[in-house]
């Protein structure tokens, strides 16, 4: 009978991973007690996704607010540092917020506004509009703000995070200054030496503050990007990535995870006999349509993956086909002019309409996606993901 199911994400069940443990032999094992159980067959390309905890969990990468504090120092002076850009999370930046004012005697917080980098809201556009308030251009103190906007809880958390992070600087023992602005040059009015918390335009705002003069410019990804007194680290993102894991630890991004996937596609193969292609992930790619939040707090959707997973979708849009090519075509016919042209279509479709409308994305950052919403954030237990028939196309 033709298969009638294409693409199918199972959420894997796996024991909690502790520091130290076996992730190639749990995450194979979970995955194939899971077909037997559940009655299904591993095939070739199917992908097994990890979700970045539980490789940094495994790695034991995690770091306490006084690493923090103490690389902060040492590469920003410990004075007045001023911190732009950052997210407004509880779990994301809040502790690292700590970290840093404890390693600061004067933080001046320069968030940007009508939100953050990923979405989350201070204040409307309604509000700015109705404000008469330019963001390009305009910088605002904190009294200033409250005059205009009043108090703003965030949609989802509740949480007035002007307030909540001035009073984690000043419960740190540092002095707070929050100011309100969208230039990265505004905060060398205020300190000579910068951290900028922004994830996916770090490099230009750094590049704008060096050029502008700035004494000494950090961003997230140069603090912890190598151990404190024997901590984790991230070479690559340093901060960027983190998770709150107690009240004074975090959990860093994973590190160093090439030769995990590539051992786990190894052992599926030794095992199955099957070419598994293998990935980490961490925040999917994708936009909350209520919040407007971009999902996106990691530096990177997919910190490793085997290489099969490299490049973009190379599909046709089915729906032109039939309207357009074959519009004349029905039934069986339709059905087989489209699976010829499928069969012959070319390896690179960039440029051919028949091809416009599909995903313009990375596979690493579509499969991420898919996996970060089949696992979830909460109490689901699948950490681990399969997808299956993602390369298949309407002719298999």
């Amino acid at each position: 009978m033709e298969r009638k199911v294409g693409t199918v994400s199972r959420g894997i069940r796996c024991p909690i991973i502790r520091q130290g443990d076996n992730l190639v032999d749990i995450a194979v094992t979970s995955v194939l007690e899971a077909a037997e159980s559940e009655g299904f067959e591993m095939r070739d390309r199917d992908v097994v996704s990890l979700t970045e905890s539980i490789v940094a969990r495994a790695q034991g990468n995690y770091a306490s607010v006084d690493d923090i504090a103490a690389d902060v120092k040492a590469k920003l002076g410990g004075e007045t540092i001023g911190v732009i850009f950052p997210i407004l999370s509880r779990n994301r930046f809040a502790i690292c917020l700590r970290g840093i004012a404890k390693g600061a005697k004067k933080v001046v917080l320069m968030l940007s506004y009508p939100s953050d980098e990923v979405g989350n809201s201070l204040v409307t556009y309604d509000q700015i509009d109705e404000a008469g308030i330019n963001p390009y251009s305009d910088v605002l103190d904190e009294a200033k703000y409250r005059e205009l906007f009043g108090e703003n809880k965030h949609e989802f958390t509740g949480v007035d995070y002007v307030a909540y992070y001035s009073d984690i600087i000043k419960e740190a023992g540092a002095e707070a200054e929050i100011i309100f602005a969208n230039q990265p040059k505004t905060i060398l009015d205020y300190a000579d030496c910068i951290l900028t918390c922004d994830i996916h335009t770090r490099a230009r705002t750094k590049r704008i503050l060096k050029a502008a003069g700035a004494k000494v410019v950090c961003g997230l990804d140069d603090i912890l990007n190598a151990p404190v007194n024997g901590s984790g680290c991230n070479e690559k993102y340093g901060l960027l990535g983190s998770n709150k894991s107690t009240e004074d630890t975090i959990k860093l991004f994973p590190r160093d995870c090439q030769g995990l996937v590539e051992e786990i596609q190894a052992e599926f193969m030794n095992r199955t006999g099957k070419h598994i292609e293998v990935m980490v992930y961490g925040d999917g790619a994708f936009k909350d349509p209520q919040g407007k939040i971009w999902e996106l707090a990691d530096p990177v959707v997919s910190p490793a993956h085997t290489a099969g997973l490299i490049g973009t979708p190379n599909e046709l849009k089915l729906k032109y086909l039939a309207d357009n090519d074959f519009k004349g075509l029905s039934g069986a016919e339709l059905k087989e002019a489209i699976s010829q042209s499928i069969k012959a279509k070319q390896d690179n479709l960039v440029g051919n309409m028949a091809s416009q409308g599909t995903t313009p994305r990375q596979l690493t950052d579509l499969i991420g996606s898919l996996c970060d919403l089949t696992s979830g954030s909460g109490d689901k237990g699948t950490p681990i993901i399969l997808v299956q028939g993602y390369f298949d196309n309407y002719t298999d």
